[in-house]
């Protein structure tokens, strides 16, 4: 009962303490969900078929309009990039793209040098894929806030 006690206290002290500091949780270090509101959320598309389509002006599908919702739901344009998974990866790594998408599911081999949104099975055109997209390792405010769009738009 005491360590159950002790835990609760040094919980609230920590909670007071961060609270203190005006830091909010979750944060992006780099400030990306910040920095995109009202401005510009730069999109990295590596085509993936029924998913989304690299034809045309703008990338099309499901996934892109996923992209261009969410850029819309946080005041902010989408700016494209069409690329290769491994060259859209190094563009979140280098800072150069705020969100991938693509037919990534929950096995992406990006695990470890992107963050990843949790699985949606709900997207038209995964044929029965979990989809995740992918933005700079970190960014967890910008994370959540798409996972929040993704919850309501495609449920999961």
């Amino acid at each position: 009962m005491v360590r159950r006690a002790g835990g609760a206290l040094l919980g609230a002290v920590c909670a007071a303490a961060l609270a203190g500091c005006g830091i909010t949780v979750p944060t992006d270090p780099d400030g990306t969900l910040d920095r995109v509101m009202g401005g510009e959320l730069r999109v990295g598309v590596s085509p993936d078929p029924g998913l989304v389509e690299d034809r045309g002006a703008e990338p099309s599908g499901p996934l892109a309009d996923l992209a261009g919702d969410f850029a819309e739901s946080v005041g902010a344009r989408p700016e494209w990039t069409v690329g290769s998974e491994e060259t859209l990866v190094r563009g979140l790594e280098s800072g150069d793209l705020d969100l991938v998408v693509g037919g990534f599911t929950e096995d992406t081999p990006w695990i470890d040098r992107a963050g990843i949104t949790r699985g949606y099975g709900g997207i038209d055109g995964a044929d029965g894929r979990r989809i995740v997209l992918l933005v700079p390792l970190g960014e967890n405010a910008l994370l959540s806030e798409l996972e929040t769009f993704l919850d309501e738009e495609v449920g999961r």
